[in-house]
């Protein structure tokens, strides 16, 4: 069962199929341009929707918005260190800011980061300063159907492909998002991160997290590789094999807005909090308010809880195995914070340039309120090059929606799926040049 009591509830907005046609037209046939209060279900990201505790609420009335200095960055630093052993803890409104300050200071043209699969805001920051971003993820990650225990690790060999193709100069850090995202919520094993950690100390190559899913990913390594430790320990073990992370606390933060950069490097903190004063604020704030900061290390600290932990990614797997009971295709095995629908397999009658991951994201939506998100060729395609998975993620925010609400969208894609020959391709009538997903329009062919 649940490990929290609910005292607060909001309303479920519900709209008419005529609502939601004219509003799939209004839209360009993209679920970002859709609002809110026409979406009855909306798994369209895990990232800032989670519900907050009461002890998260109460953290907000204790808030200092000192500009500098504030009591709430260092229980907030003490908190990150602690967690994480790093030195330096930078906060930031969001992971992607963390992004930016990193590479920006770290990549220069011609350079290769490698990652497992980098997601999409990573991948831009890197291409954005002029680098390539490299998946070096192992092949089973491709196979939706493979029943694989650590399906996000990384592949060392291919590691050594891109050393030996490019040279040592040219790989300024080394990443490993665990959760693996772009890859269906997949996570890294501990004897994995250790064997990345070796190969970059050999190589004398910083190591950097995406570890945004950190706990989730810690929860899978203790029960999937029947480590003994407790998840606060499994986290450290984790966190001392690599020389920092970027955080997007909107996930395993558990909060609505923050993130940081933390790092052992005093001179790259040097560089970065420089910028971060030109850009987001002073390092002790860094674009957030104090009241933020409690929130966020209060969150830190609840998401290592192992019954939240056990009840979170049981709640996913619950979701997902509705789902296959339903017959709908799905990516296997079921991840930590969302379901990925297998759009190959759901409608293998439109052709990848027709965007079938997003002709299902549409065809969800007009048939029962739910907004998911496509992670497939209008996320990473292009004319030259389309992703070889085609997916559509239905990613659960923590704290917020019951078992009767997954099993609803259970019920609506299994409907769905049954009368899968009604739903065509897309084509792309406005697409911006960086991150088209988020603003591209589309429309029905013929």
């Amino acid at each position: 069962m649940e490990p929290f009591k609910i005292k607060a509830v909001e309303s479920i907005p519900f709209s008419t199929r005529s609502e939601r046609e004219s509003a799939l037209r209004e839209a360009g046939y993209n679920l970002f341009n859709i609002p809110a209060r026409l979406i009855t279900i909306d798994l369209l990201t895990d990232s800032g929707t989670s519900a907050m505790s009461d002890r998260q609420w109460a953290g907000l009335m204790v808030g200092d918005e000192s500009y500098a200095g504030s009591r709430n960055y260092f229980r907030f630093e003490d908190t990150v260190r602690r967690i994480t052993g790093y030195k330096h803890v930078i906060p930031m409104h969001q992971g992607r800011v963390a992004e930016n300050l990193l590479f920006s200071n770290c990549v220069r043209p011609g350079d290769h980061v490698p990652n497992n699969i980098h997601f999409d805001t990573t991948r831009a920051n890197i291409e954005h300063n002029g680098g390539k971003a490299v998946d070096c993820v192992i092949a089973e990650a491709y196979d939706p159907l493979a029943e694989v225990p650590f399906k996000g690790n990384m592949d060392l060999a291919k590691l050594d492909r891109v050393l030996s193709e490019v040279g040592r100069h040219k790989i300024p850090l080394v990443l490993l998002t665990i959760t693996n995202n772009s890859g269906g919520g997949q996570p890294v094993s501990l004897e994995n991160a250790q064997q990345v950690s070796e190969w970059c100390r050999k190589n004398d190559i910083p190591f950097f997290y995406d570890a945004c899913r950190f706990a989730e990913n810690a929860f899978f390594a203790k029960t999937r590789s029947n480590l003994g430790s407790s998840i606060p320990q499994i986290v450290r073990q984790f966190f001392d094999l690599a020389d920092g992370c970027t955080m997007s606390a909107k996930k395993d933060g558990l909060v609505n807005m923050g993130g940081f950069l933390a790092l052992n490097d005093g001179e790259m903190k040097d560089k970065v909090t420089n910028m971060l004063i030109l850009i987001e604020g002073f390092p002790t704030y860094g674009g957030l308010a104090g009241r933020d900061l409690e929130a966020m290390a209060q969150g830190l600290e609840e998401v290592l809880d192992e019954r939240y932990l056990e009840h979170r990614i049981g709640q996913v797997r619950d979701f997902g195995e509705a789902l296959c009971s339903g017959g709908v295709p799905v990516l296997l095995p079921i991840g930590g914070h969302a379901v990925y629908l297998d759009a190959r397999r759901f409608l293998p009658h439109i052709p990848q340039d027709q965007f079938p991951a997003q002709a299902l994201t549409c065809a969800l939506y007009l048939e029962g309120g739910i907004r998911g998100v496509e992670i497939g060729g209008l996320m990473f395609g292009t004319d030259a090059n389309w992703p070889a998975l085609e997916l559509v993620r239905l990613a659960v925010p923590r704290r917020v929606y019951t078992r009767s609400h997954l099993e609803y969208v259970a019920k609506v894609a299994s409907t769905l799926y049954q009368r899968r020959d009604s739903i065509g391709g897309l084509r792309i009538t406005f697409e911006a040049q960086v991150l088209r997903h988020f603003t591209a329009r589309l429309e029905p062919l013929p």
